[in-house]
Parts: C-alpha cells; sequence; structure tokens
C-alpha cells in the first residue's frame, strides 16, 4: 500500500501547486473555491505524510516545481487545469482501495469522493459537459 499511498501524495502535493498557479486566473466566487480546494488538498498531504511515516515508509521528495500539462492563460485554462487536477487526484486514490483495509481504505474512499465532487463542481462552473463521470478515478 506505501507505493500508492506515496502516489497519493505526489498528486495531492501536485493540486497544491496548481491550485497556486490557476488561483490568480480566476473570478473572485472561483477563487474562493479554489482556496477551500487547496486546503482540502494541503490538509489531505499532512495525513499521508504521516501515514507513510507510520508504515515506514519514504517517498521521494516533492518537486521544487511542477510541468502543468498546458498553460494557464485565462479563467477558462484554469479552470480546465482545476478538473485536469482533481481528476488526476481522483485516478490516485483509487488506486489505493484495492491496496487498502479499514480506515486507511475508508480514508482513501473520502479522498477519491472529495476529489470527484470538486471536479463535478469545476466542470460546472466551467460549462463542461458532462458534469458528473460515471466512475471517477478510472
Amino acid at each position: 500500500m506505501s507505493d500508492q499511498l506515496a502516489a497519493a501524495l505526489a498528486a495531492e502535493e501536485a493540486a497544491i501547486y496548481a491550485y497556486g498557479v490557476l488561483g490568480v486566473h480566476l473570478a473572485r466566487g472561483d477563487v474562493t473555491e479554489a482556496r477551500s480546494a487547496e486546503q482540502a488538498h494541503r490538509t489531505r498531504r499532512d495525513a499521508a505524510v504521516s501515514r507513510l511515516a507510520a508504515l515506514n515508509a519514504s517517498t521521494a521528495p516533492p518537486p521544487a516545481a511542477y510541468r502543468l500539462p498546458f498553460p494557464v492563460t485565462g479563467a477558462a485554462s484554469a479552470l480546465k487545469l482545476a478538473i485536469h487536477v482533481e481528476a488526476g487526484v481522483a485516478a490516485a486514490w483509487y488506486a489505493v482501495l484495492p491496496a487498502s483495509e479499514g480506515g486507511d481504505r475508508t480514508t482513501a474512499l473520502a479522498a477519491l469522493t472529495d476529489a470527484a465532487v470538486r471536479a463535478t463542481r469545476w466542470r460546472r462552473r466551467a460549462g463542461t459537459a458532462p458534469v458528473t463521470l460515471p466512475f471517477p478515478g478510472r
């Protein structure tokens, strides 16, 4: 499970970075949503770090910067990045599910669900269809 959890940690760290980039391109109401999402990712990151430490698992340090999948030049591309990031986080936590049990599985499912809900909110704000996906994280 530690490999999958380390990958989820990396996705959370990438999400934190992405929200720092995309937030400056959003309208006021969207900025509030982005700040909330970034804080949620920070909380999940901290919990993943603690759990990995409890498992005596080591992880690579996060990179100083990340390569974004596309340029963020305005509100539309910022919303697209938010959707992309949340889909990536959902996929990372989805991979933790079969490798975990008990409280770890509950944590992974909650993280997957939270990311899927945030992605749905961003899709709705962006006017992207479909707004929801049948199997988030897959």
